[in-house]
């Protein structure tokens, strides 16, 4: 990896720790040049929502535990940094996008809510190959340096394979890592949670809503999802592409609209 050139993002912000230990080991053990743009501050679930309406603003960003580490701290979105990153940040394109290390899962159907997919997903639909790394919570120190290690070791042999660029490899590892069994490739799963909007008053006395939630239900029974992977203490590695066409429908759908006059003349 002495010659790779790896851009890393999050989406709790560039101060995180999942982050730092995973920059840190790339550094140290890769070999390779790290670049980091991330948010300023936590904007998890945002999806893949980008800044329109107001400036951008970048400050650059020294780490003190590292002095060979620059960044680059930017008031958006996690999609938000690795556009900025690839089209005005960087003198060249990056060779591979990592986003996390997260600090809580992104399962099933929490890739389409959450930021840090989103932000692998940016770089692949710029034609980097990308990966999302998550803690499935948040742990101590060992479990985010296991994680790091964990795609360090990873990346060199993914480069060698011909699913990236492709496609977007999501990885989820569970939090008790001296109990992981292995690593499984997996589906994305189904959760279901339970919203609740909290109604509150302000000291102003105008009305808002908290909105809070939990885990309803995931599907176990599907041995080949990403949730029973987790669930059985496994590393879990799902290929995600960001094409959402049900082809299989086209046919039957072609034949409906079909039916369909474009106009109400006859």
């Amino acid at each position: 990896m002495k010659d790779l050139h790896i851009l890393i993002t999050n989406d709790d912000g560039i101060h995180a720790a999942g982050i730092q230990h995973l920059s840190q080991t790339l550094f140290e053990n890769g070999g390779c040049k790290i670049t980091i743009v991330a948010p300023d501050r936590e904007r998890s679930a945002v999806g893949h929502a980008i800044t329109m309406h107001r400036p951008l603003r970048v400050e650059k960003v020294e780490f003190l535990h590292n002095p060979a580490l620059t960044g680059w701290a930017v008031t958006g979105t996690p999609s938000d940094c690795v556009k900025l990153a690839v089209e005005a940040i960087l003198e060249e394109k990056p060779d591979l996008v990592i986003s996390g290390i997260n600090h809580g899962s992104n399962l099933g159907t929490d890739v389409l809510y959450s930021g840090t997919v989103s932000a692998a997903v940016e770089g692949l639909i710029m034609g980097i190959p990308a990966i999302a790394v998550s803690l499935t919570e948040r742990g101590e120190s060992s479990c985010y340096q296991f994680a790091a290690g964990f795609i360090c070791r990873l990346i060199p042999v993914l480069l060698t394979s011909s699913v990236l660029p492709s496609t977007l490899i999501n990885i989820n590892v569970p939090r008790a890592v001296e109990k992981i069994k292995g690593v499984r490739v997996t589906s994305l799963g189904s959760r279901r949670y339970r919203n609740i909007f909290d109604k509150r008053i302000d000291p102003r006395g105008m009305l808002y809503y908290w909105l809070a939630g939990e885990l309803v239900e995931d599907d176990p029974e599907d041995e080949d999802s990403d949730t029973r992977a987790i669930r059985d203490g496994y590393i879990s590695v799902t290929p995600i592409h960001f094409s959402l066409t049900d082809r299989a429908a086209m046919a039957d759908l072609s034949k409906v609209v079909a039916a369909v006059p474009l106009s109400t003349q006859r």
